[in-house]
């Protein structure tokens, strides 16, 4: 069973109206409707919602056929999304699974591939893992891909986006 899809027009990636007029490929994707407007948007319009977030992998995921693939999206996460892990064999038989699994319930892409689950994201480098897990945990818990950081050779903070991107342009 697919969870996610691919990516819309570009730059418009899981962007969906609150009363869901606008769905990728997959359907919502883990966010809910409602209608009506909300008193967020200028001129009474629709309050769009982001549901899926695209990211760039330090390392990439190598497939069998040796392609590297570093770009991916991942979706916001549904209640039922971190509650079907605790009921996983492989989780409860090891506790330290659930990351793995939750992950490939809500990775939409990696690359070219679109069918991701527990057994590519148990593939990925430890490096490639840890980044999902705390992009995860940002997008889910802190609404963006932002990070504040610190300049080491002035000081001076300043936001990076931890989605990706080529050096310089976050």
């Amino acid at each position: 069973m697919r969870r996610g899809g691919g990516a819309g027009p570009a730059g418009d990636v899981g962007d969906m109206a609150a009363d869901g007029a606008r769905f990728g490929p997959g359907g919502p994707r883990g966010a809910s409707s409602s209608s009506g407007s909300s008193g967020g948007s200028p001129g009474g319009g629709q309050e769009r919602i982001r549901t899926e977030f695209e990211f760039e992998l330090p390392r990439g995921y190598l497939d069998a056929a040796g392609t590297v693939h570093r770009h991916g999206a991942m979706r916001l996460a549904t209640a039922r999304d971190e509650l079907t892990p605790l009921v996983d064999l492989r989780v409860k038989e090891n506790p330290a699974y659930l990351s793995v699994v939750l992950l490939g319930l809500v990775v939409t892409r990696i690359g070219t591939i679109t069918e991701v689950h527990a057994g590519i994201v148990e593939q990925l480098f430890a490096s490639d893992l840890a980044f999902l897990q705390d992009f995860y945990q940002r997008i889910n818990a802190e609404g963006h891909t932002r990070a504040a950081v610190v300049c080491p050779a002035c000081q001076s903070p300043f936001e990076i986006d931890l989605a990706g991107g080529r050096l310089g342009e976050s």
